[in-house]
């Protein structure tokens, strides 16, 4: 039976939920500071070793929208519970991988709970508190993505520069052992009495044309992040002159920069939607650009560093209500789980395009600028977006010629 929510405490629950959430987060976001390391010990290249990024963002791809559909009767404790169990043997196979296939063959089973986890646990956060603290529980239980982008990292890259990147992921399996401990002890048994999502709804939440455009515009934002998050470690390495020790503390950076610009674009996007998907979009193409310079200077690099978190994750809650706001009715939830997808196509996307530049491209260097380009393309789409929001108002004031009231910009 689910416990009456109250009013001034936030239960155990979400805190619960936040260590399976940092589990997640450091798993995905992790490879990025020890793909050298993987690339030596494995002996594959570079753009290679990227396409573990690209693996995992792929399976949480196809397995967001899919795991979701497939668990939507079940109870969502033991949803939530079987998921870290996935979780947490798809970090052991990873630990214990002897080649690059198994490895990434792991690493995609390890994705399949991502998106479903995220899905789940909003809805558990969401049911375990008062209405007006809805927000806060969804949150909390996000905070420990942000904790994972700013210490789970840098930590994870450090201990795998110091033991081996084998070492990251035995310590991840054993968050994943802890959080499925923990979210088996606290989180409660409820019925979920849900009703499946009819393929009518389905198929209104993809074929909307808003709601296209707007996962289209999340794919081209983040695809542009992660082309040069992804080899952010060659990249101080190779063009700034750092060493591998140094890339850990300048990742915290990228947190800290991450954490400002994540509340930034949500004051935004609560102020003015549109604008803010244009001018977070805008503002992340002019960073990426102006890091083809800064990352020569080692001092601007390292404020470029934050500036990119900053921007990067600016983008997330502005491009995200973005898809929740066009789709209607039971369309969606699904529209939301599709998003959390569309932004690991970017996240796939991204990592093979920094790859080809580097392999077949002009090189390492040009990964940046090159990367640019896409939150621009982005834009475009905004501004096909935005068209025909002017043409549906247009269509609204004729259907009803006595309404003089101005509606919100959407």
């Amino acid at each position: 039976m689910t416990p009456a929510p109250s009013p001034t405490r936030l239960p155990l629950t979400l805190y619960a939920l936040t260590v399976g959430a940092f589990g997640i987060g450091t798993t995905e976001f992790v490879i990025m500071g020890l793909l050298q390391q993987v690339a030596d010990d494995l002996h594959v290249g570079i753009a290679t070793a990227g396409l573990l990024i690209s693996g995992y963002a792929l399976g949480v791809f196809v397995g967001a929208p899919l795991l979701t559909l497939a668990t939507g009767r079940m109870p969502r404790k033991a949803v939530l519970v079987a998921l870290m169990g996935v979780f947490t043997l798809g970090n052991l196979a990873c630990a214990l991988a002897p080649d690059y296939t198994l490895l990434m063959i792991a690493r995609v089973v390890t994705s399949l709970a991502h998106g479903t986890f995220f899905g789940v646990g909003s809805v558990v956060a969401t049911s375990m508190v008062a209405p007006e603290r809805k927000a806060s529980a969804i949150s909390i239980m996000f905070t420990g993505l942000t904790v994972a982008t700013l210490l789970g990292v840098p930590t994870g890259a450090r201990l795998g520069l110091d033991f081996g990147w084998r070492a990251t992921f035995w310590a991840v399996t054993a968050i994943g052992l802890v959080a499925t401990g923990v979210i088996a002890l606290l989180v409660p048994h409820t019925r979920n009495d849900d009703a499946t999502p009819t393929s009518r709804a389905i198929l209104s939440a993809i074929a909307r044309p808003q709601v296209v455009l707007g996962l289209v515009m999340t794919v081209l934002g983040f695809a542009g992040v992660f082309a040069v998050f992804t080899y952010i470690q060659p990249l101080l390495t190779r063009i700034s002159g750092f060493t591998q020790g140094a890339v850990s503390p300048i990742l915290l950076v990228f947190g800290g920069g991450m954490i400002l610009g994540n509340l930034l674009g949500g004051r935004l996007a609560d102020h003015r939607l549109m604008p803010a998907v244009f001018g977070t979009l805008a503002a992340l193409a002019g960073v990426l650009f102006a890091m083809t310079f800064a990352l020569r200077v080692p001092i601007a690099a390292i404020a470029f560093v934050g500036v990119f978190g900053a921007a990067a994750f600016a983008t997330v809650a502005p491009l995200q209500m973005r898809v929740l706001r066009k789709a209607e009715g039971a369309g969606q939830s699904l529209a939301s789980s599709l998003n959390i997808a569309a932004f690991n196509l970017g996240n796939a996307v991204g990592a093979w395009m920094g790859g080809v530049v580097i392999d077949h491209g002009p090189g390492l260097g040009a990964v940046t600028w090159t990367a640019a380009l896409l939150p621009l393309a982005g834009l475009v789409v905004a501004a096909w977006s935005h068209a025909l929001d002017a043409r549906e108002g247009g269509a609204a004031l004729h259907a009803t010629p006595l309404s003089t009231t101005p509606g919100r910009a959407n």
